[in-house]
């Protein structure tokens, strides 16, 4: 009711006042005392006639001020500067001489956890925004206006904010690890000219640090950005490889919390590479010997896609440089060895498979992570889903995600779900096989055309399932590193493309299908489960042999 209100009346004074209105701000930063606290405003004209006030004081912009767009007021100067690299367009404490200051009347100073900042124009009140009443009082996150409604998504300090692109007429190789991954990364680290940028949560995998150093060696620029704190901390050979890569003259940066900059992301979970600008690597693995292992050694199953597009290419390189600037990227640790090589054998199944043709739209997050429920939500036949796991809703229900596949498929949509079920994805009490029971509980209840089963890892020859993919009927698929949880989409960094393209799909399709065949169902309502035909068959055998016994001493 309130944000209609706002907008009818800055409809009302747009034509006196150049429909100004307070776009964003940012009342909790994270440096002591928010000296960087500031608002924007948007608008047209001369902002004479404009307040703005926490309602204990108020500000006005100095006399002959005008405003074409956007513009940053911020409390000091200094210490916006200190935050964000670069200087507000005014200021209300006075720190910067180059900055002009604002008009100040009382102590407008923005509280962090409850407070209000009002909009008034020629004495009326035309836009009011309060926290936590309207929006939710967070540490770091700056609250942003868009098409009327406030923070669509968790947007943070230093993050950025990219729009959806769809690129036509793409080439892509598709691939699937343990098979064929790093056949594919090989030929494409080989290919490199000029430069490879490679962003990644974590990087062990000696083989792949020596293709990056040879590429180094005949003279191409690479650089490689890691999370700085991974779940268990940076290892002994993640610091080898960085050590390694740093002494053939590759640039090794991590993304952390450092001094008064903190880190951007919950986690930079992202995994893909750019080679020259023509060229990006997009997989839901990790650059480790399990993630992407060498042809004929086991490994995880993970999803990949090598995309050859100079347009798409340069999307995920402005992406690069804009996570690789800031004060919360430093130089990598280094130390330690590279980790042992070689594993358990693997028999190869699926190679690359090369389409022309595709429409690809990269998925960022938390920028453009709706995407991947938009391209759920148009699913028309099926929806094949396989994840190393779905954890639903903190603020309860279901996973944003699943219920957008549970939605499709009350609408006669057939869905699968296929969950890992190594060790630690099955042995707690809310885990992936109480996730599979509780959906195919769901689709019993209801009657609806929904299955989840957990992989038999030793059927399918994989050490996890660690893929983040969906195949939407026989058009198009998602191949990402946006695990299904409330975290992953809104405040991580995660990467992955939508491929448009029917033999894409298939691709895919025939990979689920294998991991599909190799599982078992999981949960007392899903119907029948081999387990336990496998348990009864073992009590009907030993009652045979009983009986067998019996007749042979009677006679």
């Amino acid at each position: 009711m309130r944000t209609a209100i706002v907008i009818l009346l800055l409809a009302l004074f747009a034509g006196t006042a150049g429909a100004f209105q307070i776009v964003a701000f940012c009342p909790d930063t994270y440096l002591t005392g928010e000296p960087d606290e500031y608002f924007v405003l948007e608008g047209s004209g001369s902002p004479g006639g404009i307040e703005v006030t926490d309602g204990e004081g108020s500000v006005r912009f100095p006399e002959g001020s005008t405003v074409n767009g956007r513009v940053v007021v911020a409390r000091e100067a200094a210490g916006y500067l200190r935050a964000h690299g670069s200087l507000p367009d005014y200021e209300v404490v006075g720190t910067d001489a180059t900055v002009p200051d604002m008009l100040r009347r009382g102590d407008f100073r923005l509280a962090n956890q409850k407070d209000s900042i009002t909009l008034i124009v020629g004495g009326a009140v035309v836009q009011e925004v309060g926290w936590p009443e309207d929006v939710a009082a967070r540490q770091g996150q700056v609250h942003t206006l868009v098409d009327g409604g406030w923070d669509p998504r968790p947007f943070f300090i230093g993050q950025s904010d990219f729009a959806p692109r769809t690129f036509e007429n793409v080439t892509v190789t598709l691939f699937v690890s343990p098979d064929c991954s790093y056949e594919v990364l090989s030929e494409a680290v080989a290919s490199a000219r000029e430069r490879i940028d490679v962003n990644v949560y974590e990087f062990t995998h000696p083989g792949i640090a020596e293709m990056l150093a040879g590429a180094a060696g005949r003279g191409v620029d690479v650089s490689v950005l890691v999370e700085g704190g991974p779940v268990g901390g940076i290892s002994a050979e993640e610091k080898g490889v960085a050590r390694m890569l740093a002494d053939h003259g590759v640039t090794v940066m991590m993304m952390e919390t450092a001094g008064d900059a903190h880190a951007r992301y919950r986690f930079d979970h992202a995994k893909y590479m750019v080679v020259d600008g023509r060229g990006v690597l997009v997989t839901s693995e990790n650059f480790k010997e399990s993630g992407i292992p060498e042809t004929g050694e086991w490994g995880n199953r993970g999803w990949g896609a090598w995309v050859e597009d100079a347009g798409v290419a340069g999307y995920f390189a402005e992406v690069y440089r804009a996570d690789c600037t800031g004060g919360d990227i430093v130089p990598a640790p280094q130390g330690g060895g590279l980790a042992e090589t070689g594993g358990g054998g693997y028999e190869v199944r699926f190679a690359p498979e090369t389409v022309h043709g595709a429409r690809v739209t990269p998925v960022l997050a938390p920028d453009t992570s709706g995407l991947v429920r938009q391209m759920i939500a148009g699913a028309e036949e099926r929806v094949l889903i396989e994840q190393a796991y779905i954890t639903n809703s903190t603020v309860g229900g279901a996973n944003r995600y699943l219920a957008e596949a549970i939605n499709a498929s009350r609408r006669g949509v057939a869905v699968q779900v296929l969950l890992d079920s190594a060790w630690f994805n099955v042995e707690g009490e809310k885990d992936n096989d109480e996730m599979a029971a509780w959906i195919n509980g769901l689709a019993r209840r209801e009657g609806i055309p929904m299955e989840a089963r957990c992989i038999d890892l030793a059927a399918a020859g994989l050490e996890k399932v660690h893929t983040k993919g969906v195949v939407v009927d026989n058009r198009s698929v998602l191949v990402s590193s946006i695990n299904w949880n409330d975290n992953s989409p809104d405040f991580n960094r995660e990467a992955g493309v939508i491929i448009e393209h029917p033999a894409a799909a298939a691709y895919f399709a025939r990979t689920f299908a294998a991991d599909w065949e190799a599982g078992t169902r999981a949960g007392g309502d899903a119907g029948f489960d081999y387990r336990i035909i496998a348990a009864l068959g073992v009590v009907v055998l030993f009652a045979a042999v009983y009986v067998a016994r019996r007749v042979l001493w009677e006679g």
